[in-house]
């Protein structure tokens, strides 16, 4: 059976210790700050835990709803099966299972909190655009997102970014419709608060996945050796995506963190809020990779 292929990358549990570190003191001081504000400590258990309990076991889930996802069988797509297992195998990992998007957007993505409860799905635009070679080099960067468990991470470190969300919007509506002279808690203040935490913690998610995404091209390149399928995969991606309309794109652009190539990239300054770094230098760093292979 030979022993798996060693994709490990230090770099990305380096960032994602870095970022849980980062999440974690941020959350600590914001929860400190909505206590000090005349948050009782029930409600913040209950509201944070619920919040953190509904995020961790059931992202997956709500991603595979949102995106119209179907767990096939083998009998029904036995190609796309025996890929995904043989990459499985390379990576020492349980295969995952298979799932397909009925969509005309070609894309793919991985979900699941850890890799015995993951799931690689791909859309029926994507197999129709590409080869099995890039078929195979795409599912080599999914089953990588499996392998590393970011998806689990970017999970957990999205939790204070969603509940400052919240916070941020019901401190709105209060500043805006609450009586200030009866409230425990002052609004306008609440929501520069909440606003600041929730633009560190989605910046250090941001940022997280972004690397991310390089592993998880790195990994599939170290999986099935052709880095070049993989570069040919995301020039077909992006073009293809590009000649999408764009309210087409708008309905899965929920997902985008989860894609390979997201429906919708921003340019320049929105760069930064990006959960993707741009193809061109994905296509860079595997086309470095490609020469050393060579060799």
């Amino acid at each position: 059976m030979g022993s798996p292929v060693k994709v490990a990358d230090w770099g990305l549990k380096m960032r994602m210790y870095f970022t849980m570190f980062m999440i974690f003191l941020v959350t600590l001081a914001f929860l400190t700050l909505l206590w000090i504000y005349g948050v009782s400590t029930p409600v913040l258990v209950v509201f944070a835990g619920g919040m953190l309990f509904l995020q961790y076991y059931f992202s997956d889930k709500i991603a595979l709803l949102a995106s119209g996802a179907r767990i096939v069988d083998k009998d029904e797509m036995p190609e796309l099966h025996e890929i995904v297992e043989e990459l499985a195998r390379k990576a020492g990992i349980p295969k995952p299972k298979v799932a397909i998007v009925d969509s005309p957007i070609p894309n793919a993505f991985a979900t699941g909190r850890s890799p015995s409860s993951s799931t690689v799905a791909v859309t029926t635009g994507l197999l129709r655009i590409l080869s099995r070679d890039e078929v195979e080099a795409v599912l080599g960067h999914e089953i990588s997102h499996v392998l590393h468990r970011d998806v689990a991470v970017i999970t957990f470190a999205s939790f204070i970014s969603t509940l400052a969300w919240f916070v941020m919007r019901w401190a709105m509506f209060m500043g805006f419709w609450g009586d200030r002279d009866r409230d425990s808690i002052a609004p306008l203040t609440l929501l520069a608060i909440s606003s600041l935490v929730w633009l560190i913690s989605f910046l250090l998610v941001m940022a997280l996945s972004r690397y991310r995404e390089y592993a998880a091209d790195m990994g599939s390149a170290l999986l099935t050796r052709k880095p070049q399928s993989l570069i040919s995969a995301l020039l077909k991606i992006s073009n293809s995506m590009d000649r999408t309309p764009v309210e087409e794109r708008k309905k899965v652009e929920g997902l985008n963190a989860f894609f390979i190539i997201p429906a919708i990239s921003g340019e320049t300054i929105m760069s930064l809020f990006s959960t993707h770094p741009p193809i061109e230098e994905r296509i860079k760093k595997l086309e470095e990779i490609a020469e050393k292979m060579a060799f």
